[in-house]
Order: C-alpha cells, then structure tokens, then sequence
C-alpha cells in the first residue's frame, strides 16, 4: 500500500510538472517527461467579419498521450498565423488556463479572407496550429453607382468594388478592383451611397464624408480635388442620410433639414442659384425632409408630412410639377400623393422620378424613352403617373433607364430599358409595365 500512494503522490506531481515544464518532484525524479503541447480543442469557426467568433476558441495544454493537463495555469497566447486578407486579430488574444483550458470569448478579424489560421503559444510550450477558417463579409447597406458598388458590413466598415478610375472605392488607390476592398481611415458607417464617379457616407457619429470624383465639388470639402480616400464634407452639420447624384450631393440632417452640394447648372442644388457649391448649403423653403434623392441633374425629396418635392433640370417633367421648366428651388410634386419614399435616376438623355405613397402605389414622372415610367407606354409624363400592375410595393429604385421595384410580398419587378438584360426576366425586351424578376 505504501508503495502505490508513494506511486500515485509521484504521478501527481508529474503531472504538475508537466504543466510547469520540469521533471524533479520532492527530490524524486522520475522518468524524463516529454515537452508539454498546446492543441486548439475547439477550433475557429467561419465568421463574419468583425463580428465575434462564435463559439469560442478553446486551446488546452496536453501531456504526451493527448491528455488535459487538469492543474496547468499557464498563459497562452493567439495570433494571426496565415493572413490571407491582412487581417487584425481583436479581443482578448492573451489568458491564463483555468483547469489546463485557455478559452478566448470575444475573439475578431476585420477583414475577409479564405483559409485563415491561428496560432497558440505558450512561453517555452510547444505551440499549436488551428484549422483554416474563413472571414466573409455580411452587408448591411449596398449602393450601385455607375461603375462600382459600395456597401456597409455588420461591424460599421466600408466596402467598395468594381472601377476606380476616379478613386470612387476610397482605398487610396485608383486601381479597380473585382471584389471588395476596405475604404481606408477606419470609419465607422451606417449608411454608404455610390453616384457615377464619387461615393459618399454617414458616420455612426452623423458626419458626412465623400470620396472619388470632385470636378464640380461635389464631395463638400470645399475643394474641386478628387479624393482617394474619404475626405470630411465641411458645415459641421449632423447627418442622417445622404444622396449621391451624378455630380452633386444631398443630404438630410438630424433635424430634417435638407443641404446639397456640388454640380448646380440645373439648379438641383436648390439654393436658388445656378452656381456650383463645394460644401454644402441650405436647400430653401424651410421645409422639413424626410429624405432626399439626388439624380443625374434634378432632386427630390419627402416632407416629414409626405409631401414629394423636385428642383433642377425639368426637361423631361422630372420634376413632376406639370412643366419642363427648370427649377432652382424645390417646387410641389402635382397630384395630392403622399409619399414614404422617392428616387431620382437618370443617365443624361432624361431623368426620371419615381414614388411609393403610403398606400404602397407606385408612381413615376419625367422621360420615358425606354417605359422606364410604367404606365404602358414611352410617352414622358410632367406629373405622376401610375405604374401598372396593381402591385402593392415596399420600395422603388430608378435606375438609368429602367426602375425596379420590391413589392411587400417580396417580390421584385423591374420596367424599361433592357439592352443589357438589367430588367432581370430572362430577356433583353425593354418593358413599359412591370415584368416580374425571374
């Protein structure tokens, strides 16, 4: 009996040792103990990035047979060990082992990627190595411009993709690129909006800032400057949302006023005038927006009590107020419609307008050469006309030549222009009425 709890005091000790890296216990030393190892239990899942792993990454410390060294407090560390998307590793990378565990809640990576790794060490422990894991990106806002696209991630941080001739992805390059990049400055964004050449966003924090194409000022930092990266829109205005037009700016602030800068030949800028702006100037009336729309050479934008609003170019009826006459201050959408939400398009030939009013109708107003309008035929309208098809739709989005529409069911309709298939049903037929998404 003495001989086996002699044995047994032994083996506990050792396995003390094993923790602690040492082979003597009491004097006794026992048979040489090969080095203690790190090995991920619970290995990193595929996440999105920014947002937390879940569940959480588990590294234990092992004797030579796999098993848990139950008394070892040692502090291991994680890192990054492959980097396919240059990454940084967030959280609590560094903890001590409770019962031979180190477990690491909260852990992160900003930026997406195929095949990630960490790694685990431990002071003179043999480390380990995790399995690969992907970082994915999971939007919350997107906007399509002319020849990228931008949108807002789950974490508040920026992506653009597709041409950056004009530095319109904001990652301080003019290089394209095929899929995402980060918008550098590390900003945090609840809402991003792409025009043809410039992109601009809202801050968590309300402030407003522009990248790419600035010609005619249309990026409010009081320059004429392009920008490869975000440059801060001057006013020190609050923001809630802003617009991006083809060269000129809008936006609404906090207290519902509407501002716009930029592109102002047409007076879409609404300030009265017909002078070009580079930072932002008060849209005249006074009135309270809910939102505002920038097209390609005319504005829209909703009261807070639905009314529907345009100034700037009129040379279609865009501006939906029974004339073609140019506007330089917002003048009232004809019709007694009250709107939850409007969009401006248009791509130089004519713009157009279009609305969802409270009841879920759809309606439309300006040029119609390709039955962007949907009323049934290519005859511009310079008030609202409504779309066909009895649909009861969500939102409305008008494009260059064509519209498209999400229906509360869920359902997505698109009409007008089709050349390049953009309506999305099956064929390249211009439509004048809704033709459903296939």
């Amino acid at each position: 009996m003495l001989l086996v709890s002699s044995s047994l005091a032994w083996r506990a000790c050792a396995a003390v040792a094993v923790a602690l890296a040492v082979v003597a216990c009491g004097g006794e030393t026992g048979p040489t103990q090969p080095p203690p190892t790190l090995a991920f239990t619970v290995q990193p899942s595929n996440a999105v990035a920014g947002v937390a792993i879940s569940p959480a990454v588990v590294v234990a410390i092992q004797d030579a047979v796999g098993n848990t060294v139950v008394g070892a407090t040692n502090t291991v560390t994680v890192a990054i060990a492959t980097d396919p998307g240059s990454g940084t590793l967030a959280g609590t990378t560094t903890v001590n082992a409770v019962r031979g565990e180190a477990t690491f809640s909260g852990l992160s990576i900003d930026q997406r990627g195929i095949g990630y790794t960490l790694a685990a060490t431990s002071g003179t422990l043999v480390g380990a190595a995790s399995t690969p894991f992907d970082i994915r990106l999971s939007f919350t806002d997107v906007s399509a411009g002319g020849g990228h696209t931008c949108g807002v991630i789950t974490a508040g941080v920026a992506y653009c993709w597709g041409n950056n001739g004009s530095g319109g992805l904001g990652d301080g390059t003019m290089t394209s690129q095929v899929s995402p990049v980060a918008v550098t400055g590390g900003l945090s964004f609840v809402a991003v909006t792409a025009g043809p050449l410039h992109t601009c966003g809202v801050t968590t924090l309300g402030a407003a800032y522009c990248w790419g194409f600035n010609g005619l000022g249309e990026l409010g930092d009081g320059t004429m400057t392009s920008r490869v990266s975000p440059t801060f829109v001057l006013g020190g205005l609050t923001f809630a949302a802003v617009s991006a037009g083809a060269y000129h700016t809008c936006g609404v602030t906090t207290t519902d006023a509407a501002y716009c800068w930029g592109d102002n030949a047409s007076g879409q800028i609404g300030d009265g005038t017909t002078t070009d702006r580079t930072s932002p100037v008060a849209v005249l009336g006074g009135r309270t927006f809910a939102a505002v729309s920038a097209g390609f050479s005319h504005t829209c934008g909703i009261t807070t009590a639905g009314g529907a609003y345009c100034w700037g170019s009129n040379s279609s009826g865009e501006l939906g107020d029974g004339t073609m006459t140019n506007q330089v201050s917002p003048v009232g959408v004809l019709g007694g419609l009250s709107f939850v939400a409007v969009s401006t398009g248009g791509a130089g030939l004519g713009d157009h307008t279009c609305g969802v009013t409270t009841t879920g109708a759809a309606y439309c107003w300006g040029f119609n050469g390709s039955g962007q309008l949907g009323d049934g035929t290519t005859t511009d309208r310079t008030s609202p006309t409504p779309v066909l098809g009895a649909l009861n739709f969500a939102a409305v989005s008008a494009g260059g030549s064509h519209t498209c529409g999400v229906t509360t069911a869920g359902a997505a309709y698109c009409w007008g222009e089709n050349g390049n298939a953009q309506l999305g049903d099956g064929t390249r037929v211009s439509r004048v009425a809704p033709v459903l998404v296939q």
